[in-house]
């Protein structure tokens, strides 16, 4: 998805509060935003770009919230909201802590959206099963930490979240029921739905009012206290902990909030107070020879560090390690002939396996966690025999001279990656992501398989489309 959105300014806090009346697992199928678009090459390099702008803006804020796509996500779920139920397509993001859809009174919406779907407008009165949520309710209250300056019982409980690229969203708050497909055993989903409080849309400015890449509202799987992941956490209804599980060969995969026991995964420890997912990487190599950087090139200072963000789709480095990565892949195939695609992309022409032509390379962070990334992963194929190189530079985007490293879908596909935020570290292995995963079921102790084609067989929201990503929330116990 797009860079990290986080609160620039004093964005009022938000809160989402989820009352689910079923024992299990809440499914929701996940497509991804570029899947078979004409021109989705200049639109990934356009994405990440507006990615990297909101990165750069943010980094230096205190920790509030952001995380997968910023704002725009490249992946979006299709999910049911209101009785009768009405569909709505909200982008994934670990980068941002709200859940919020366009509302029927939104007075600058997009109308349209390039990405192949038809969007809607939330109404409240529409739909029987809508409250209205006043600023003198406890949810108010809680969310703003004490009484309102001048609330009265008549006014609604309002937010407004400014994000690090400029784009803002403000609204109301609104109660009603959400739909969605729940795991509720080994290999077993059936339907289910619950309350939940939500951001209704009513003024939305910058890149969420275009057409462009649009769709209905957001997602947020950040870090910070708001974001859907903390608020069941502090419910005591989940761990703190989700994952993913890409697949880069036959675009399923799987993301879950849970506990994944199998397989087990390597860690390295966060960074801690920062807005995104940062590590430190200590060194690259290539075919086992490490990269001679200077020092300092890793350091996780401000605007610095490593992010780890499924939410971009290429992997971007500082300029000295992109220049010096880049020297050492192709002198390996030094009679290749480069030359630019878009302006934007180093792409060459090759026959044969690329795997057998190019080297691999090693990424070593703190801790022994090695992230290895083979050369059909960061080299992609645009046509018969021409290949682009995935690793960018970082330093091109950057406007404040920091370089930062930003390692996308690019390096992440066919790999498990945990986000543990209650022992805060994160980790990851080699996997198929087309099978299944064993999770723990916190309430009994079992536990049971789940994978994204077993989830894609189910009696789904949207059973006429074959999802390229399962968002698989992991709530093992009852919800009340």
């Amino acid at each position: 998805m797009d860079l990290k959105r986080v609160f620039a300014a004093a964005a009022l806090a938000v809160l989402l509060v989820l009352g689910i009346g079923v024992e299990g697992n809440l499914v929701f199928r996940v497509r991804h935003k570029f899947g078979g678009r004409d021109g989705a090459l200049a639109a990934l390099r356009a994405h990440d770009a507006r990615r990297h702008r909101r990165f750069l803006t943010a980094v230096d804020l205190p920790l509030g919230g952001n995380g997968h796509p910023s704002g725009t996500g490249l992946y979006f779920t299709k999910i049911g909201i209101g009785t009768p139920v009405k569909y709505y397509y909200v982008q994934v993001d670990t980068g941002s802590d709200l859940l919020w859809v366009n509302c029927i009174d939104c007075s600058k919406c997009p109308a349209k959206s390039d990405i192949g779907i038809k969007l809607s407008l939330y109404d409240p009165k529409s739909s029987s099963t809508a409250n209205l949520v006043t600023c003198d309710e406890g949810f108010c209250t809680d969310t703003y930490n004490g009484p309102l300056p001048g609330c009265r019982p008549e006014l609604l409980c309002q937010y407004n979240v400014v994000y690090g690229d400029g784009s803002s969203t403000a609204g109301y708050f609104v109660e009603d029921i959400l739909q969605y497909v729940a795991a509720t055993g080994d290999l077993q989903t059936s339907s289910a739905n619950g309350t939940v409080v939500f951001g209704c849309g009513s003024k939305q400015t910058g890149d969420l009012g275009s057409s462009s890449e649009a769709v209905d509202g957001i997602l947020g799987f950040g870090q910070a206290n708001s974001s859907l992941l903390s608020q069941l956490a502090s419910s005591g209804k989940v761990k703190r902990i989700f994952s993913h599980c890409l697949d880069g060969d036959n675009g399923g995969g799987i993301f879950a909030i849970g506990e994944v026991i199998e397989p087990k995964v390597n860690t390295t420890p966060l960074v801690p107070n920062q807005l995104h997912y940062n590590v430190k990487l200590k060194y690259v190599a290539v075919d086992g020879n490490v990269l001679q950087l200077p020092s300092g090139t890793f350091d996780t200072g401000s605007g610095q560090g490593t992010i780890i963000d499924s939410g971009t789709t290429l992997a971007y480095l500082p300029e000295v390690v992109y220049k010096e990565l880049m020297s050492e892949i192709m002198a390996y195939q030094a009679q290749l002939k480069l030359y630019s695609v878009e302006e934007q992309y180093t792409c060459f022409h090759f026959v044969g396996s690329v795997d057998d032509g190019f080297p691999v390379v090693d990424l070593h962070f703190d801790g022994t966690l090695k992230l290895t990334v083979h050369p059909h992963e960061y080299l992609f194929q645009i046509s018969d025999d021409e290949w682009c190189i995935g690793w960018q530079n970082s330093g091109v985007q950057s406007k404040d001279g920091k370089d930062m490293t930003l390692l996308g879908d690019l390096v992440l596909l066919n790999k498990l990656v945990v986000y543990d935020l209650e022992n805060r570290t994160i980790g990851w292995t080699e996997y198929n992501c087309s099978s299944s995963v064993k999770v723990k079921d916190e309430k009994t102790g079992a536990v049971y398989s789940i994978g994204a084609p077993d989830l894609g067989s189910t009696a789904a929201l949207d059973p006429g489309r074959i999802p390229q990503l399962v968002l698989l929330i992991m709530l093992f116990c009852t919800l009340l």
